[in-house]
């Protein structure tokens, strides 16, 4: 079993890199780490769901393809805070930890993510 630190930290806590299975409650995970990472995927959520915007929100934004780079881009951002400061603290409590580097939603390639 290898946790893996997702955007949906918060709902499903850490999951199995290889079933996609709950490994680790969220309310499991130590209440030193929870905080940082409960903060950081209440930031992500607004980010990645400009991926998933329906047409009356599109219209909204005005330029949309705009919004949707801005978001990318403050992904890569959030995304490697997570493997420069979430995970490495998450070893402090687990043999071994990976983080997703990538959302597909928001075209974001692991290249894309600069540590």
């Amino acid at each position: 079993m290898l946790p893996l630190l997702t955007r949906d930290v918060h709902e499903v806590g850490l999951i199995c890199q290889h079933c996609n299975e709950t490994l680790v409650p969220f309310e499991e995970i130590p209440a030193g780490a929870q905080y940082d990472l409960r903060e950081w995927a209440l930031q992500y959520v607004p980010v990645h769901a400009v991926a998933h915007w329906d047409d009356r929100q599109r219209k909204a934004a005005g330029d949309y393809d705009h919004a949707y780079e801005s978001a990318a881009d403050e992904a890569e951002e959030l995304l490697a805070r997570a493997g420069r400061q979430l995970a490495p603290r998450l070893l402090e409590f687990y043999t071994a930890v990976v983080w997703e580097d990538q959302d597909e939603c928001l075209e974001v390639r692991p290249e894309d993510v600069r540590l």
